[in-house]
Formats: structure tokens, sequence, C-alpha cells
């Protein structure tokens, strides 16, 4: 396929139709263990012949976290009452979620350090695409052997992570900085790390979604003014940025909405299976030309 067959990007930044696509994209995939960021760097070249940027993923992406925040909404301010609570109130470090809030705050320290001492590196070096198609591939069979080995019988509920410990945090918030690497999958990482945990699934979904709110909003705040004018990749508008996270919200919510449905009786070899084909016509793709590596 030419790379421009849909729109070619304007001069000095995105097409309208490339931000429009890209957010579908983005707001189909984010939360699925499929690796939002691989599959738009991977469709950002193979249908408009650019890379759009980590700086425009990012921004889009606080469409998605929109969607988690309204999504859990009920649960994240249960969270931060008891959170708040506890801190001024050592009565009150009892109750469970205030635990879960520092875990959550825990669990995001190490993609924090690594996210802005390496942002240069993600920004540029990472986004190869025969490394994208590689960790596609390459951790789906991480996928398989977490749901291989996970006995999934840990006592931790699926709706208020009651019994989550602080291992539990450390160890899935270290999983999340792979998200960094496009190809990986933020969700797909964490749940993985959940399941060699022995966490249910649904209850490792759970957490992972509340782990990615405070790493990609601020990503996407701190990633903002680079997407106007990003030292790497393509720049967009104000508006362009806007409707681009509308669009990622709604799509956004409904996929929450499914995965979690899904997960409660499917396993995550159905999106290895997908990440392997996916991966595999990429390095078809690279290895003829069809499409430039970076």
């Amino acid at each position: 396929m030419n790379p421009t067959v849909l729109a070619a990007p304007a001069a000095d930044g995105m097409s309208w139709l490339q931000v429009i696509v890209l957010s579908v994209i983005q707001g189909i995939t984010e939360f699925l263990p499929v690796s939002s960021s691989g599959h738009l760097r991977i469709f950002s070249t193979w249908l408009f012949g650019a890379d759009a940027g980590a700086s425009f993923t990012a921004v889009i992406q606080l469409g998605t976290e929109a969607a988690v925040l309204v999504f859990f909404f009920k649960d994240i301010v249960r969270i931060l009452v008891a959170w708040f609570r506890g801190v001024f109130d050592r009565r009150r470090r009892d109750d469970p979620d205030y635990r879960l809030g520092w875990y959550v705050i825990i669990g995001s320290v190490p993609i924090a350090v690594i996210g802005f001492f390496g942002k240069d590196l993600i920004r540029d070096a990472a986004r190869n695409l025969w490394i994208t198609a590689i960790v596609l591939i390459a951790f789906s069979f991480v996928f398989l052997i977490a749901e291989k080995v996970s006995k999934q019988d840990r006592p931790v509920d699926g709706q208020s992570l009651e019994g989550l410990t602080m291992k539990d945090a450390v160890v899935m918030g270290l999983a999340q900085c792979l998200a960094l690497i496009p190809g990986v999958s933020r969700s797909g990482g964490t749940i993985s790390a959940g399941l060699f945990l022995n966490m249910s699934r649904e209850a490792a979904a759970r957490f992972s979604f509340l782990l990615a709110i405070p790493a990609v909003l601020a990503s996407g705040l701190f990633s903002l003014p680079d997407a106007f004018e990003p030292s790497v990749g393509q720049s967009a508008t104000g508006i362009q940025l806007i409707v681009g996270s509308v669009i990622a919200f709604v799509l956004g919510y409904a996929a929450i909405a499914w995965l979690l449905r899904f997960v409660q009786n499917h396993s995550l070899a159905w999106f290895a299976g997908y990440r392997i084909i996916l991966g595999l016509v990429v390095i078809a793709l690279l290895s003829t030309g069809a499409i430039p590596a970076t």
C-alpha cells in the first residue's frame, strides 16, 4: 500500500484525516493489551508516511485517561477521601482504600523516574519500527507464559482490590515502565505482572487502570508544549489535539467496559495471537521496503 494513499500530512503538520484515524486507533487500543503506542507508530507510518511522534501520542492519551477518570470516578473519589483522611488521622489508616491510595502513588514512581530521565530515548530511538515489531511478538509470549503459570488464587477482590499488597504495587509499577517501549502495552505488561503474582485477571486489570492515571496524566501534560513544535514527529494544532482527545475519550470508555467484562472469562492469549500476526506483518513490510523503520 502506498503510505500516502489515505492522505498526505500537511507540510507543516498533521492532516485532519491523520488526526481522526490515529485518535480512533488510540481510543480502541489504549486499554487493550495490544500496545496503543505501537499501533499509532505502525499505522501512522504505514497509512500516512510519517511518524506522528511520541508527544502527539502522549497528549491524545489524555482523552483515554479522562475515560478512566469518568469510568472509575466513584472508586477514585473513595480512594482519595480515604487517603487524605488517613494522612491526617492515623486512626483511619486501617482503611484498605487508604493503603490502595499509597499503592497507586508508589507504583507510579518507577515510570515517572524512567520516563523523565529517558524522555529523549523514548521519543526517538525506541520508536524504530523493527523494535516495535519484535517487541509485539516477544511480549506476546510473556502474556502466554503468565496465563500458563498463574494460579489466579490470590484473595484480591476484583472490585475493591482489598487484599492488594505493596509488593503487588511495586512489581506492577515496574512492569508499567515497559510500556514506554512501543509494542509492549501498558495494560498487557501490568496485567501479566498481576497474573505472575497469582492475582485474578479482573483484579490485575482494575489496578492496571488505576495505576495508569498518574503516569498518563503527567506524560500528557508534560508533552503538551512539544506536541505543537515537536523535536521528533509532526506538529498538531490545538483544535486537532482537542478533537483527537474527545474521540479517544469516547472509544476509550467503551474499551474499558468491554475489557473488564472480557477478562473475567477469557485469557490474554486472544490478544497474544493478534499481536504476533501484526508483528509478522510489520516485519514483512519492513523487509520489502514498503514502510521505513524510522
